[in-house]
């Protein structure tokens, strides 16, 4: 093998020196960060052209296995844990930029998912416009449920980027929705409105803006935002399907029950849901309906047949365990969801795995707020609210957004509204109604806790 000599090394559109001499490599290398970035089909297809086009080029098989390992599910870890073994062979011909993301995706499958953050952190300070690093600890800290980083980091790197980068405006939805988690909702709408202003599909920027909406309690403006830029985001995105739960919110904020029915039947079931992501969506949408009181259980039912959550795999990531478990408790499978928190608090206790980031929140927040859901469908909801209410107070640190995490909330408020007192209900309706204006979903909760508004 030919190493690149520093003559013949390229550098990718935003002056960040590469591991190739081959153009077809590196062009594909790009078209691949595109795709990660704007969910345009998999970056899989344009990552093999890359190592088909230069063999020795590591950042190609660090970035497969970088985008196997962002869809944190255990039936990946495998695969890519074999493409770092072969990429780790290749690290002579690296540069000390590529070096750092291979450290960091190693970090990443040891379940060290600050200290990749961390790595990410330090190799930004160096390279800003390293957009690879930007988009992996952006997924990274929304694992970790790391709010200021989704915030700062972008903003450390933006004033050193050009407003004519084509991956530019998916910085600033990177900003935005780090904005937004930051309760910086004007900022956020701004930067996001922003990022979609020009030619660019730009779905996370959507997202952001979408969210800003949903915590504002805006549901007419949301879904007329996303239908707007439907034509940008629901075809061809792997991202689509979150953005029809948002769309799915925005109704059940509005209660229109069969709309939200309709919805799910046309974009959040069957084939429709290919990985854990789009089912724990589907599973979010359906225990919300499950809360109001409406009948889903067979549309659980058909999610646990297509789903079919491994015994193996409990423990991996405490928020998907938890949105596991709400799907076998929707279902009514008491028994099937008592040996799934069992296997979460055996690996949660496991040693073996004490460096993971994911075993101290699974311990100290997943498990707690998982017994809180059982307690809630065995119909103890003084029991429910108690845990529930005690966990909520770490609830951020389970990961994912405040709106996904709101499904904690409504059930602590559906709790209450069925316990011996309501003093907690009472205060979460509060929080609401200070943060959005009187909507029909608030008014529903208000009436079950039986406070006059």
């Amino acid at each position: 093998m030919t190493l690149p000599t520093a003559s013949t090394r390229l550098v990718d559109p935003r002056d960040n020196r590469l591991g190739t001499a081959s153009h077809e490599a590196a062009d594909r290398v790009e078209t691949a960060l595109w795709r990660m970035m704007s969910f345009f089909d998999t970056p899989l297809a344009d990552l093999e052209a890359a190592r088909a086009a230069d063999a020795g080029w590591a950042l190609p098989l660090v970035m497969q296995a970088g985008f196997l390992l962002g869809l944190a599910e255990p039936a990946h870890e495998a695969e890519a844990l074999r493409l770092l073994d072969e990429a780790e062979s290749l690290l002579p011909a690296a540069t000390a930029r590529e070096r750092a993301h291979f450290e960091a995706q190693r970090a990443v499958a040891d379940g060290r998912w600050q200290q990749a953050c961390r790595i990410w952190d330090e190799l930004l300070l160096e390279h800003p416009r390293d957009a690879l690093a930007l988009q992996w600890a952006c997924l990274w800290d929304f694992y970790r449920g790391d709010a200021n980083g989704l915030r700062q980091r972008p903003a450390r790197a933006l004033p050193e980027w050009s407003e004519s980068d084509p991956l530019f405006p998916c910085v600033l939805g990177l900003y935005a929705f780090g904005l937004e988690e930051c309760n910086l909702y004007p900022q956020a709408e701004d930067i996001g409105r922003r990022a979609v202003a020009g030619d660019a599909r730009v779905p996370w920027a959507v997202h952001a803006v979408a969210h800003v909406m949903e915590m504002q309690g805006r549901f007419e403006d949301g879904a007329a935002w996303l239908r707007q830029h439907q034509p940008g985001w629901s075809e061809g995105n792997g991202f689509s399907a979150h953005l029809w739960w948002h769309m799915g919110l925005f109704r059940l904020e509005a209660l229109d029950v069969p709309g939200v029915q309709r919805l799910i039947d046309a974009h959040l079931c069957g084939d429709v849901l290919q990985l854990t992501a789009q089912r724990v969506d589907a599973a979010s949408l359906l225990w919300r309906m499950h809360l109001l009181q409406v009948d889903v259980g067979a549309r659980f039912v058909e999610l646990l047949r297509d789903w079919q959550p491994a015994d193996e795999d409990a423990g991996h990531y405490a928020f998907n365990d938890l949105h596991v478990l709400i799907a076998l408790l929707g279902a009514d499978e008491l028994v099937r969801a008592e040996s799934w928190i069992a296997r979460c608090a055996a690996r949660a206790m496991s040693a073996e795995d004490a460096r993971r980031s994911n075993h101290a929140i699974a311990r100290e927040v997943g498990l707690p707020l998982m017994r809180g859901l059982l307690a809630f469908a065995h119909g103890d909801a003084d029991n429910a609210v108690a845990t529930l209410h005690t966990a909520r107070a770490q609830s951020q640190r389970l990961g994912g957004s405040h709106a996904q995490r709101d499904l904690i909330d409504q059930t602590l408020i559906a709790a209450s509204a069925r316990a011996s007192h309501r003093h907690v209900g009472r205060a979460l309706l509060n929080e609401r109604r200070l943060a959005k204006p009187m909507t029909p979903l608030t008014r529903h909760w208000a009436e079950q806790l039986g406070i006059e508004l």
